[in-house]
């Protein structure tokens, strides 16, 4: 992982992880909570919920499966996520239903997902039988059939995440499988927010999108493709833009489409942050430059430790000379790397003035005369900074 650096001046705060990067978040639960852990360290964020959850305290698909399972207890049930559990257990509460719920689960065997969902269980009164270390559904999996579920009936609490070949694998063993839907994935009221991290992502202004559920995965993914824009996001996805998933099911709709993901060791937003801390700096290469530490991040630029926000035709310039560092760009290519420029050269001159301005070191770009610009590299550092 990057190390931190401190600010040019001795007092100043040091330049956070994620700062100078832009990253979406599609969550539709707990955004706030994972926007701020990003915020912490620096990075600007950008919602945009795929997703919303609608509760199910009045589906009569809930209330039958919840019915049918008080009145016909099963061998064995799985939960499978914490609210989901908490919020089976208030819907059971607004039925009238849930000492009948509780009273049943006590007499059956109890399965969690993760430590998180044994500790719904706990605050419900009830105590599970086990819970993989993992937090894998595969290994729960493994369990059942080890043990053996034929003739049996089991419950699985879901949560709108898909389970591939859990069910299925299940019934092939010979158990018959209820499934607890507690919430349904919809649409967001507004899909700006979508559209609008769709056109940055495709536009490179992002650095990386979070995803924390598979739905909300494919549901980006489906609007892309409503919108006729689906090879674009990922050609973004699979080579620009990072897409950071809190865990496997939830990469399976990317994948599915040949985009390498990047996934936490434990599948918590807090170890999915610390990817990204550890990713995204580690994407960028320090250059040595007119004897200046240069990072050119997403939006922004870190010279000597010292965080500097760049205006969008200037970064672009910037990216246009670091592609060569050290090589004279002619000033008719970066008129073509600058937005909406137009065939004036004098746009580049003008951009390029701001640029200097906004490093506070005019130094690290040169002017060749009739030629074009250049970054000043330093030869004898471009060593220096291998291996941080």
């Amino acid at each position: 992982m990057q190390r931190q650096q401190t600010g040019a001046a001795g007092g100043e705060e040091p330049v956070g992880p994620l700062a100078g990067f832009t990253v979406g978040v599609t969550a539709a639960r707990r955004a706030d909570e994972l926007g701020a852990l990003l915020r912490r360290r620096g990075a600007e964020v950008m919602y945009a919920p795929a997703l919303r959850i609608v509760p199910l305290a009045d589906d009569s698909e809930l209330l039958a499966a919840t019915k049918q399972l008080i009145d016909s207890a099963p061998d064995v049930v799985v939960a499978t996520t914490a609210i989901g559990f908490r919020g089976w257990v208030e819907a059971a509460d607004g039925w009238g239903l849930g000492d009948a719920l509780l009273d049943r689960l006590r007499e059956v065997r109890l399965l969690a997902r993760g430590p998180k969902v044994r500790g719904a269980i706990r605050a419900a009164g009830l105590t599970e039988e086990w819970f993989p270390a993992s937090e894998s559904m595969a290994e729960v999996l493994d369990r059942l059939l080890e043990e053996g579920v034929e003739g049996h009936r089991v419950a699985v609490q879901l949560h709108g995440e898909p389970l591939p070949g859990f069910v299925e694998s299940l019934r092939a063993a010979g158990a018959e499988v209820v499934g607890v839907p507690v919430y349904r994935w919809m649409p967001p009221e507004d899909i700006g927010p979508v559209d609008r991290l769709l056109d940055a992502t495709v536009a490179r202004a992002l650095d990386a999108v979070t995803f924390t559920s598979a739905p909300a995965a494919a549901s980006l993914l489906d609007r892309a493709e409503r919108r006729g824009m689906r090879a674009e996001l990922l050609d973004a996805l699979r080579h620009d833009v990072l897409p950071a998933c809190v865990g496997p099911v939830t990469a399976l709709p990317l994948e599915a489409h040949d985009v390498p993901t990047s996934q936490p060791e434990r599948f918590r937003l807090g170890p999915l942050v610390q990817l990204l801390t550890a990713e995204l700096p580690g994407r960028v290469r320090p250059l040595p430059v007119a004897g200046r530490r240069l990072e050119i991040r997403g939006h922004a630029v870190v010279v000597d430790g010292e965080l500097r926000t760049v205006p969008p035709a200037g970064m672009a310039l910037l990216r246009a000379l670091a592609r060569r560092p050290g090589w004279v760009v002619a000033r008719s290519e970066l008129l073509r790397s600058l937005p909406g420029a137009g065939r004036d050269e004098h746009a580049v001159e003008t951009a390029m003035a701001r640029l200097r301005m906004a490093l506070g070191a005019p130094k690290l770009i040169q002017t060749v005369v009739k030629r074009g610009y250049r970054l000043a590299l330093d030869p004898s550092a471009e060593t220096k900074y291998a291996g941080e």
